[in-house]
């Protein structure tokens, strides 16, 4: 599921031949700001670095954003006190959600679903700065 810049954008393989991807062209802007951001620190920074630069960087290649975003949480009708924040959400459609860690893990994974069902989004991006290349993987929630 990791995937690479490629030299005319970005692959999403994992798409059937004549399947929709939605958000595509959005989905590779993020990316963009994301591998910039990568290139100029590199790995080994906290999480907290890298919101900070990428903020900056969407601002710079004017990418809509809310950072820090609330997504609450219902359960029956009811709206639970235990909060989400997704580390980004863009275009008002993308949740980002940023790493710093050695490798992915399924707990990320999981994560970033859930934040999907809890914002009712469709598509979400899983991006980890801590690798010595970035890497990311595309979540989709085609359930609600």
């Amino acid at each position: 599921m990791n995937n690479a810049l490629k030299p005319h954008g970005f692959d999403f393989a994992n798409a059937k031949s004549g399947e929709k991807i939605y958000h595509k062209e959005e989905s590779g802007k993020i990316l963009k700001a994301c591998f910039e951001v990568h290139n100029e620190l590199g790995n080994g920074f906290l999480e907290s670095v890298y919101q900070e630069a990428l903020e900056l960087e969407f601002k710079s290649q004017k990418i809509p954003y809310e950072r820090e975003k609330l997504l609450p949480i219902m359960y029956k009708g009811h709206v639970l006190n235990k909060e989400y924040y997704a580390d980004f959400v863009c275009f008002d459609s993308i949740i980002v959600e940023l790493k710093s860690v050695s490798v992915l893990v399924k707990a990320h994974r999981a994560q970033l679903l859930n934040y999907l069902n809890a914002a009712n989004k469709k598509v979400g991006l899983l991006v980890n700065f801590g690798e010595k290349s970035l890497k990311w993987e595309r979540i989709t929630n085609f359930k609600n």
